[in-house]
């Protein structure tokens, strides 16, 4: 069987680039995500245009009832050569004496538990191999903190942390471990963040050139297409535009 690649939060954004370029690389794939309707679609496409096995989970990465779904891969799927926690989001922009508590629930239940939810489960498997490589999606947020950022940039400090307990917890069995930290993406993110008001979201990416998913994507390809005794352990990813969270050059 060919290498299999888990993708989460793959029906959009990173996730949704991840699988098209893996499956270019001819990988078989699981792709998890919540919409269905947006991962049948995708794996047909994928199938078709590839020629590669895809298999779909329908889960929130939220809910560890969703998440042992994956238990129930045939053998043959467990063995899984890449994990790419991407799924994560933010939601609400407030300052924190003005924050929504259910808003904090999402952020932290989706960016750290279920993150580890998903590697709890994934990671055993590789651990019996003594193969793998574990590709967590975190930010610039995960970097520093900045206004009204308070919750989210916590999670996400909270996957950098993560990131590099994995790599010593998992490195006398020869798992790779790698941390990508976008800037400014213009993907469904900040629609999120703003709870469906695209007017709002859009104006987030006016003025620069963002990132784009592909150009994320590609990173990725790039750290697990290493040689074996290469490991890329962090990797932050910035717009030409972007410095960091509060310096961007936009134009009038």
């Amino acid at each position: 069987m060919s290498k299999i690649a888990l993708i989460t939060g793959a029906t959009a954004g990173i996730g949704e680039a991840c699988a098209r370029l893996f499956a270019q690389e001819k990988f078989n794939l699981i792709l998890l995500a919540r919409r269905t309707e947006k991962l049948e679609e995708l794996a047909v496409k994928l199938r078709q245009q590839f020629d590669v096995q895809v298999k779909i989970i329908t889960a929130d990465v939220r809910n560890k009832a969703d998440v042992s779904k994956l238990e129930t891969l045939e053998n043959e799927w467990k063995k899984v050569d890449i994990l790419i926690n991407n799924a994560g989001l933010s939601q609400g922009l407030d300052p924190i004496q003005e924050g929504n508590a259910d808003d904090w629930d999402t952020m932290i239940d989706t960016n750290v538990k279920g993150l580890l939810y998903v590697t709890r489960v994934v990671s055993p498997w590789m651990v019996e191999r003594k193969s793998g490589h574990i590709i967590n999606i975190g930010s610039i947020a995960g970097k520093e903190t900045y206004a009204n950022g308070n919750v989210y940039c916590a999670t996400k400090h909270a996957v950098d942390s993560l990131n590099k307990a994995m790599r010593i917890d998992l490195l006398a069995h020869s798992i790779k471990v790698t941390a990508i930290h976008p800037g400014a993406v213009e993907t469904e993110f900040s629609e999120v963040r703003f709870k469906g008001d695209k007017e709002r979201a859009k104006k987030v990416y006016e003025g620069f050139e963002p990132l784009h998913a592909q150009d994320i994507a590609e990173a990725i390809w790039f750290a697990v297409s290493r040689p074996a005794h290469v490991n890329i352990n962090d990797m932050l990813i910035m717009p030409t535009a972007q410095a960091n969270t509060t310096h961007l050059l936009k134009s009038e």
